[in-house]
């Protein structure tokens, strides 16, 4: 696990997940025409066009060769001709294949409307209070999850947890108004804090000490009700 946390530090950047893909991803007009870069695998933890979690098992990775999405095999279960591999039929998305080919399918997954936590982890994040990588310690304090957590600006009271900076749902949330930020000692070069609320405790890593004291300033500020960046609190005036 340890040596999975390094790599993971290594590879998701701030910038990756500010900005978006490593790649500037293809204009509707180029798809086909020109051969995309494929978003990396590492990225994203779930199917970025029906959102479902991959697994080893029963739903795995694939590529769509039009646009260069991650997606799960039943998003991806279409052919198209793509002109930058001499028109011969090539696995792609649903979208990409109804965008290529002119043809409907029966499914039709549009007008759904997005659900709380289904905001992508790049677009929130480019626009968010605070957003980093964090570790998430389970209820015996001896195992953790790392993540990648996010305050936006235009939700500032609710916490968001991604599996992964690329992920375009969030896999949970935690309202923020009306917990307590408490600061913990270092442990083993941990730097520990928590969010508290009557019996519910949260208890987060952060890589450092800087970064444990910006979250845990953000944090305070959202769970008193302060939504606007300016704001100082002890100012009373609009």
């Amino acid at each position: 696990q340890d040596a999975i946390d390094r790599k993971e530090k290594r590879s998701e950047t701030f910038k990756t997940a500010v900005h978006g893909l490593d790649t500037p991803a293809l204009k509707t007009e180029e798809l086909g025409r020109r051969a995309p870069q494929w978003v990396r695998d590492n990225l994203v933890t779930m199917c970025m066009r029906c959102k479902e979690p991959f697994n080893a098992i029963t739903r795995r990775r694939h590529h769509c060769r039009a646009c260069g999405y991650v997606v799960c095999a039943r998003c991806s279960d279409y052919k198209a001709g793509l002109q930058y591999d001499g028109n011969r039929p090539n696995r792609v998305c649903q979208e990409c294949f109804i965008f290529l080919t002119g043809h409907t399918v029966l499914e039709d997954r549009e007008g759904k409307h997005k659900g709380i936590l289904e905001k992508g982890a790049a677009e929130v994040s480019s626009r968010s209070l605070l957003c980093s990588s964090l570790q998430l310690l389970d209820k015996n304090g001896k195992g953790s999850t790392r993540g990648w957590f996010v305050i936006p600006q235009d939700d500032p009271l609710v916490l968001y947890i991604y599996a992964a900076p690329q992920d375009v749902r969030a896999h949970t949330s935690i309202p923020l108004l009306g917990y307590q930020v408490r600061d913990m000692p270092q442990s083993e070069s941990r730097h520990l804090f928590q969010l508290v609320q009557s019996r519910q405790v949260f208890t987060f890593v952060a890589d450092t000490g800087e970064l444990k004291q910006r979250w845990m300033k953000a944090m305070a500020r959202s769970a008193a009700g302060i939504t606007d960046p300016e704001e100082e609190e002890e100012d009373g005036n609009p």
